[in-house]
């Protein structure tokens, strides 16, 4: 049902000014209920006509006034029209706010933008982690290099916002920033983020998103095999830190941690469990999940070799992120292995070639690696040529005697 919608402009006599002009009201009513606000307008009452609401005479002053009453109602007609446009629930109070631009401050999508990093911002280290926030920043970044590139303008208002533009920025991170197809649907997530927050808002009415697609690719995820973490293990370096870097890779292959859950630590996340054992307790930083591990032999090795070499606190003496990346590339071709080692791989390695090929249950290691889903643990996995080999053995043991007895028939 269609509200009933009201503008009456009308003069605020208790109130006149100094110079005996009297303020000019205008009221919007919309069924029934009632919001107001100044005109910024000062009146003659005696030129004033109560009736129409307007001024009398064909005076300048009066040609002028009347000139900006009607560009009052237009602009009011104007924001009812798009209040029943949008949600189809209007009231006095929000054709008055939107006419006046009040509630207004996030209309361009920059600044949309930097107000969710900066709210983001606050919650790092406690519920966000800080690599889903420079992701973020980095999204943040590039659009606002498009748009100075691509519009000449500091910023773009939401509603300019089309399919096209989202095209575009896709093609900018392509040609220009030289990204694959991942990274460039890695950078549209967050951006789609910002979109839905926004029409949530009600500062977008449109989804220019609606008629874009963009699909992840699958990646063959490297791993190490048992031959190439043996090389790694005995590898021997006449660097400090190469031998520390390597240590902490080995460590992550049979913890299954990422770098950031490595380095994050404690004595506190070291707990001894019910079977007697030392297991980790923490929570990935990534997704708040909790991860419980048992200690192997292995990394408990490695956390007795470095104890007390952390002076802040933390378990492991863990260098930057940077070296660490740098550093296990150096280290694995010294070592002989011709893969293109990254950090990530150790978890990779954990899940393959420790748990996996090893008969431990798909359900068990999703637990461990401290995933939502079993679907995200099935990209870890990888099922090995030596794991085949010995299900197949296990097969062939097992048919053993039913096969001996069809030989013996044919």
């Amino acid at each position: 049902m269609r509200s009933t919608f009201r503008i009456l402009f009308y003069l605020k006599r208790n109130a006149p000014k100094s110079n005996g002009l009297v303020p000019v009201m205008c009221r919007i009513t919309v069924n029934g209920k009632i919001s107001q606000f100044s005109c910024k307008l000062d009146v003659d009452e005696k030129h004033w006509d109560v009736k129409t609401g307007r001024m009398t005479g064909r005076s300048v002053v009066a040609l002028e006034a009347n000139r900006m009453l009607d560009k009052i109602r237009v602009g009011i007609n104007k924001a009812y029209q798009d209040i029943c446009d949008k949600d189809n629930y209007v009231t006095a109070e929000k054709v008055r706010n939107a006419f006046l631009g009040m509630g207004m401050n996030h209309e361009t999508l920059l600044a949309v933008f930097r107000q969710h990093n900066e709210d983001y911002a606050k919650q790092v280290g406690k519920i966000k982690s800080q690599r889903s926030y420079w992701k973020y920043c980095t999204v943040y970044n590039h659009l606002s290099e498009f748009i100075r590139q691509r519009y000449k303008v500091s910023d773009i208002a939401l509603k300019e916002l089309a399919p096209a533009f989202i095209t575009d920025f896709e093609l900018f991170l392509r040609t220009e920033k030289n990204h694959c197809t991942n990274t460039i649907w890695s950078y549209m997530m967050p951006f789609k983020r910002i979109i839905y927050m926004s029409i949530n808002n009600g500062w977008l009415q449109r989804d220019p998103f609606y008629a874009y697609s963009i699909t992840k690719e699958e990646t063959k995820r490297g791993f190490l095999s048992k031959e190439e973490i043996k090389m790694l293990i005995e590898g021997s370096f006449k660097k400090k830190s190469y031998e520390l870097i390597r240590d902490l890779f080995i460590f992550c292959c049979f913890t299954g941690l990422s770098w950031t859950d490595m380095a994050n630590l404690t004595k506190e996340n070291l707990q001894t469990s019910f079977d007697g054992h030392l297991w980790i307790k923490t929570n990935r930083q990534k997704t708040g999940t909790e991860t419980n591990l048992r200690l192997l032999e292995v990394p408990l090795r490695i956390i007795k070799k470095y104890e007390g070499c952390s002076e802040d606190g933390k378990l492991l003496p863990v260098p930057c992120y940077p070296n660490c990346k740098n550093g296990i590339k150096v280290i694995a071709k010294k070592c002989g292995i011709e893969k293109n080692v990254t950090w990530h791989m150790s978890r990779h390695s954990f899940a393959t070639t420790v748990c996996l090929s090893n008969d431990m249950p798909i359900e068990t290691l999703s637990k461990m690696l401290g995933h939502r889903s079993i679907r995200t643990t099935q990209i870890y996995a990888k099922i090995t040529a030596e794991k085949v080999s010995n299900d197949m053995e296990k097969l062939s043991q097992a048919l053993a005697p039913m096969e001996n007895f069809i030989c013996q028939a044919i």
